[in-house]
């Protein structure tokens, strides 16, 4: 899964924005800092949502031809994450009715698969078969 990140040259360095995700900012002393940081501070924008309830929009891939652009590719832990939520989300599901269908024992173990983690095999197939929409590729 990558985003996008619009790139800036100032005086005393670099910064860039992330065109799906506002607020998402991030800058630097050079263009390989820069490239760097964007990748960091995306991690760190999609680990820590304000509460559970968030939801963040998925990368646009019409941004691809845009001037300036920076690729910053999110870890696979986040990504998964990111696409759980979303895809639960648009499903209206709670995370317990997700819990359920998975086979989980308990709504945190589901939760915990919100959050950064390293599902097994056997989750990612339960997982695919409960949201087909999520290209696992997408994760890598």
């Amino acid at each position: 899964m990558t985003y996008h990140f619009t790139s800036h040259k100032e005086p005393n360095g670099y910064w860039a924005e992330c065109c799906e995700l506002e607020g998402c900012v991030t800058q630097a002393d050079t263009l390989e800092e820069l490239y760097a940081s964007c990748e960091e501070s995306l991690n760190l924008y999609l680990e820590e949502p304000k509460d559970t309830k968030v939801v963040f929009p998925l990368p646009d891939e019409t941004l691809n031809s845009k001037k300036n652009l920076i690729k910053a590719a999110v870890e696979p832990e986040i990504a998964l994450a990111v696409l759980l939520r979303y895809y639960r989300s648009n499903a209206d599901m709670t995370q317990k009715q997700a819990a359920e269908i998975l086979g989980m024992k308990n709504v945190y173990s589901y939760q915990r698969l919100e959050k950064r983690s390293n599902p097994t095999l056997a989750i990612i197939k339960k997982i695919h078969a409960l949201f087909p929409e999520i290209k696992l590729e997408c994760l890598f």
